[in-house]
Formats: structure tokens, C-alpha cells, sequence
């Protein structure tokens, strides 16, 4: 499982030009779940998420994690995550899950997340969406469960 972190001030997810998900200050999390993924690769993300420092303290270290500040996760299913451009110049998704089982999935670490209390709002699967942020720092910070970077 991939995620794309991105510390923002604020962002939403429209589909069809609704606003289907949105928050304030908090993370931006783009999540792409591999065909071979399961429950270990959820904990590990929604571990990730919930415990990275990447918000600053009141000497500007970044040094608190998402519950520190009160901030909120605006989760984005991203299939896209595990496009392969080693060969030629158009991606292939065969590494990629299932819609059904990257939808399983996704909705584990977001079930995950919220068990811990955390605010979460989320796009809406398998939608075309378009996703509007205000990265703050900017920040933005690539997790693989499977430590590939």
C-alpha cells in the first residue's frame, strides 16, 4: 500500500462539481492499495498517518503528529499510485488491486483511522474527482507498507 501525505491548511474532493469531502488543517492522504495487499499494509498506513510528525511545535521543528494539532484526514483512493513507467510512456496499473479489493482496503484504513479517533472525510471511490489543496510548508511525504521508499 501506497499513501501520498500532504500536510494542508485546508481541502476538498468534488465529483460532478459537489463537494463530497472536505476539512481544514490536517492531511491530504492519497491512498493506493496493490493487489497483494492486506491487513498488514492497512495497519502500517493508518499507523503512518495517524503518528507522523510533520506539524510544527512552538519552535518550528516539525514535531507533532495530526493528533497534537486536532487536524483532520481528507482520504483519496488513487489506484494511479501504482502506475509502472519503467516501459514506454504509458503507465500500467497491473500492480494495482482490484476496484473491489483496493475498495475493501481503503475502507480499512479509513475505518482504522476514525477507531482512533481521528476526524476523517473522504472522496468518493472508483469517481472521477477533482481534488483542491493548500499544501502548507509545503509538506509532502511519500509511506510504502511494503518500504520500497
Amino acid at each position: 500500500m501506497r499513501a501520498v501525505i500532504q500536510r494542508v491548511s485546508r481541502a476538498r474532493v468534488l465529483v460532478g462539481g459537489d463537494t463530497v469531502g472536505e476539512i481544514g488543517a490536517g492531511l491530504l492522504v492519497l491512498i493506493g492499495v496493490a493487489g497483494d495487499d492486506g491487513p498488514a499494509d492497512v495497519a502500517y498506513v493508518a499507523g503512518k498517518v495517524r503518528e507522523l510528525r510533520v506539524f510544527e511545535d512552538d519552535a518550528g521543528k516539525m514535531n507533532r503528529a495530526l493528533a497534537d494539532v486536532a487536524g483532520s484526514v481528507l482520504a483519496v483512493s488513487q489506484f494511479t499510485l501504482y502506475g509502472d513507467t519503467r516501459k514506454g510512456r504509458r503507465p500500467s496499473f497491473d500492480g494495482a488491486a482490484p476496484a473491489e479489493t483496493g475498495r475493501v482496503l481503503f475502507d480499512a484504513v479509513v475505518a482504522e483511522l476514525r477507531a482512533a479517533g481521528v476526524h476523517v472525510e473522504t472522496g468518493t471511490y472508483g469517481a472521477h474527482m477533482r481534488v483542491e489543496l493548500v499544501n502548507d510548508g509545503p509538506v509532502t511525504i511519500l509511506v510504502d507498507s511494503r518500504k520500497g521508499f
